[in-house]
């Protein structure tokens, strides 16, 4: 399979670079900076969250073409993929049990807009009793 690939050019590495992104730079690095594409000379350009980023790595291109193992690194602001959440950190939501005790904490409030704030966090702070996901 790698010798079919090979004859795309240095493109056909990005699957296993990609792959491999996250454990080369660590995980924070990787939250703010990703491979984009190989250019011809072998040199990987990486997008990253925004122009600060991409002047601190930078200063640690050496290091990070010889842990992704590429010729070199160019970084520069640019889109980045959306991050994927895994189940246990999906947001959990209020039920209709948490929302029926939150309104029965907050009824004793007179003003409507108030009394329907306050019920919301009630709720929310429901939902986050009972589980340890964030909310």
């Amino acid at each position: 399979m790698r010798a079919e690939l090979a004859r795309f050019g240095p493109q056909a590495v990005m699957v296993e670079l990609v792959d491999r992104w996250p454990r080369a730079v660590g995980e924070a690095i990787a939250r703010h900076a990703w491979p984009a594409r190989i250019a011809r000379d072998g040199t990987l350009h990486v997008h990253t969250s925004d122009s600060v980023w991409a002047f601190e790595l930078a200063h640690r291109a050496s290091e990070i073409a010889q842990r992704a193992n590429v010729r070199a690194v160019r970084f520069a602001a640019g889109p980045l993929p959306e991050p994927s959440l895994s189940p246990a950190e999906t947001p959990l939501r209020p039920g209709p049990v948490e929302e029926e005790l939150a309104g029965a904490l907050a009824s004793g409030i007179e003003s409507e807009n108030l009394r329907a704030t306050v019920q919301k966090a009630i709720s929310f702070s429901l939902v986050r009793g009972r589980s340890t996901r964030p909310v």
